[in-house]
């Protein structure tokens, strides 16, 4: 394959296009709260210090029967003022963390996404303010399926 000047020149501006983004805007990866394989254990590592309080202000959308655990649409928001990070718990998975967002100033706080689910069990979502209080709610969401392996 014959590449042109122009062509090397495009892979070698797209390749160190990396370089441009600056390492405050990578993600900050919580591995040992994804490893954890308890609930309260990955709550605990999140957020040391906090005790979760329920809030009608966080919101969880998710259906009440999964047909397939491998692929659950949920969607966590909240009308909390000054939210600082969002985290998806499933309390019966091997891993309960299933996704943890960390925002920046004026970001609405809200996500949908697909999770996976091992079998039938609370999906909690749990939302951290800058002021560091956390808040959640819950719902029973039963698998018909399983999606961790199942």
């Amino acid at each position: 394959m014959k590449v042109s000047r122009r062509g090397a020149l495009k892979r070698l501006l797209a390749g160190s296009a990396i370089f441009l983004v600056p390492v405050s805007a990578l993600a900050k990866w919580a591995e040992k709260a994804f490893n954890a394989t308890k609930l309260d254990e990955a709550i605990k590592i999140l957020w040391p210090n906090a005790k979760l309080e329920k809030s009608d202000k966080v919101r969880l959308k998710a259906p009440e029967i999964a047909e397939n655990g491998a692929v659950v649409p949920v969607t966590i928001a909240s009308d909390l003022p000054n939210v600082k990070s969002m985290a998806i718990f499933v309390e019966k998975n091997p891993s309960p963390l299933t996704s943890k967002f960390d925002l920046v100033k004026d970001t609405k706080p809200e996500f949908s996404l697909r999770i996976r689910m091992g079998e039938t069990s609370k999906v909690i979502a749990a939302v951290e303010t800058t002021d560091g209080k956390v808040y959640y709610t819950e719902k029973e969401v039963k698998v018909t399926i399983g999606g961790c392996g199942g």
